[in-house]
């Protein structure tokens, strides 16, 4: 690969594509695809108490702090701010991410680059680049396949193994839950910490393994637990912050990282809070005590099936695993997959149901879905079953098959799929008030710890649950009666729980923003069946601007 002629005074816009993304359009926009990763693929069934927020784009967040040019990082655009930001700056490099289903996007934003900028360098990276045959597809100069760091800093003339110097990420913005927009203030968030891209656990419907390598394959930018805790105190240091979303696909496989980590958060007397992804192969490396002394308080885990031959589940009993987390106070996210091979219509209801057995607190469901760069991708074409006039922009695993299943017709997955979220919401009630009565759990075990740091973190993250939350339950309980009424009793004997361990400040919350929470749910509600969509705001965010 030859270095671009001005190297590092090269001047480089990084962009994901542009909005709207919650509406159908031209260009390859879903109503049912909205830039919410929650509400689009976890709690989309459960209205109100869905819970709405934006995550950034982190990947060219992470390229521009690691290159000394000149950098823009134009995120969530509309695409007139793109025009614009073509024409007010003369770029040398033009950087696009996006996922498969965005490719029509993609397509759309190298026509304008050529026509607006004729000078720029059209780069195209991210999930997309992974489509075969892309470059017959779209106009671009370089796609970039697998960690975008490296090729950016050998294209500018950089060195390219010097240290990673991570952003500080908050990890979400805008969250909106029961019709209220949340705060914004410093902190309040968990910021966003990436050690490394990419699982080695390769499961053939994975579009992360496959695009980092593949099975046995990851980039790790962090190697030991070390540099992971200086990062992370620079982190908390820069956004205040004590809570932290690790963004790595199965981050307690790496046990030696994970221990050295616990090590030197006890030496410092941190008492932070992780959220993280595991495999329940992975957790059971640790003791429930390991866990919490760690400050995991979220996991990620993949339930695909009991029949499934996915190594990651092997020789687990995850509903008695999901069980043991949560009495623990650790929130369990389940992950579910939809329209197996194996599945058929008389057994598939049973397997969903099995799914939300387990409980968790939040649970993603998703099909079966041969997405183009997978290992599935191709033993589904070599067996001549995709289906040819799928659009991409329709690939994504919440709409319908885009390939012939042996049993499943394809409207019969989407209703399989629409089934599952609603089915687990009527059970199990929303994930709001499940998160409520994981907390309290955990609160009871550890308010008395002999170990000061999980005091603390149970303390810090149970004082919502003594107020807001509380008051949320108040509303919930209510709201649910339509739904559930079994469950709305549920909601009310955790919220009188709630009470009796906190006393008066959760009754007078409760009467005080209950009543003003049910009517913002009522009201959302509203809004929603009006067909009430939301868009992240445009961010601008520029680097080494000055020397440009």
């Amino acid at each position: 690969m030859h270095t671009h002629p001005k190297q590092s005074r090269a001047r480089v816009l990084l962009t994901s594509v542009f909005g709207p993304y919650a509406q159908d359009d031209e260009f390859g926009s879903r109503a049912m695809n909205p830039m919410e990763l929650y509400h689009n693929q976890v709690t989309r069934a459960q209205g109100s108490f869905s819970l709405r927020m934006f995550h950034r784009s982190w990947g060219i967040m992470l390229i521009q702090a690691n290159i000394s040019a000149p950098c823009t990082v134009l995120d969530f655009p509309t695409r007139d701010a793109f025009a614009r930001e073509l024409t007010a700056n003369q770029y040398d490099v033009v950087g696009i991410t996006s996922i498969i289903v965005n490719l029509g996007k993609v397509r759309e934003m190298c026509r304008m680059v050529r026509e607006l900028s004729p000078g720029s360098v059209i780069v195209v990276g991210g999930h997309v680049a992974a489509t075969p045959g892309l470059e017959t597809m779209i106009d671009a100069d370089h796609i970039v396949r697998g960690e975008g760091i490296s090729w950016m800093r050998r294209y500018l003339g950089e060195d390219e193994h010097a240290p990673i110097r991570h952003p500080a990420i908050v990890s979400g913005l805008q969250t909106r839950i029961m019709g209220v927009r949340l705060p914004e203030r410093k902190g309040a968030t968990a910021a966003a910490i990436i050690p490394s891209v990419g699982c080695p656990m390769g499961c053939n419907f994975c579009t992360t393994s496959a695009f980092f390598g593949g099975k046995g394959k990851f980039v790790n930018f962090y190697e030991t637990g070390d540099e992971l805790f200086e990062v992370m105190c620079q982190v908390e240091s820069e956004l205040q912050v004590q809570s932290f979303f690790v963004m790595d696909e199965n981050f307690l496989l790496y046990r030696a990282r994970a221990m050295r980590l616990l090590e030197r958060m006890k030496e410092a007397g941190k008492s932070w809070s992780l959220s993280v992804f595991s495999s329940a192969n992975a957790i059971r490396k640790y003791t429930m005590q390991e866990l919490v002394e760690l400050g995991v308080s979220w996991i990620w885990m993949g339930l695909e099936s009991p029949k499934s031959s996915y190594t990651k589940l092997q020789g687990t009993d995850t509903q008695q695993l999901t069980r043991e987390l949560r009495e623990h106070g650790i929130r369990v996210q389940g992950s579910t997959i939809v329209g197996l091979e194996h599945h058929t219509p008389d057994n598939i209801v049973q397997e969903i149901e099995f799914a939300i057995d387990h409980g968790t607190d939040f649970h993603q469901f998703m099909l079966y879905t041969p997405v183009p760069g997978t290992p599935l991708y191709q033993q589904i074409a070599e067996q001549g079953r995709l289906l040819n006039d799928a659009d991409p922009a329709d690939i994504h695993g919440q709409f319908k098959f885009n390939f012939t299943h042996a049993a499943i017709s394809r409207d019969d997955s989407k209703r399989f799929l629409d089934w599952a979220f609603w089915r687990d919401f009527e059970r199990n009630g929303p994930s709001l008030y499940r998160m409520c009565r994981t907390m309290l759990l955990g609160w009871r075990r550890y308010k008395n710890s002999p170990d000061a740091r999980v005091r603390e973190r149970f303390a810090r993250d149970t004082a919502k649950l003594s107020t807001a939350y509380c008051a949320a339950l108040w509303a919930m309980e209510r709201q649910f009666r339509k739904v559930n009424r079994g469950v709305s009793d549920q909601i009310r004997d955790l919220r009188r729980s709630v009470n009796k361990e906190f006393g008066i400040i959760a009754r007078m919350t409760s009467m005080a923003l209950g009543p003003i929470l049910l009517y913002t749910s009522r009201r959302e509600e509203k809004r929603l069946a009006r067909g009430k969509t939301y868009e992240p705001p445009t961010i601008i965010e520029r680097t080494n601007w000055a020397s440009a």
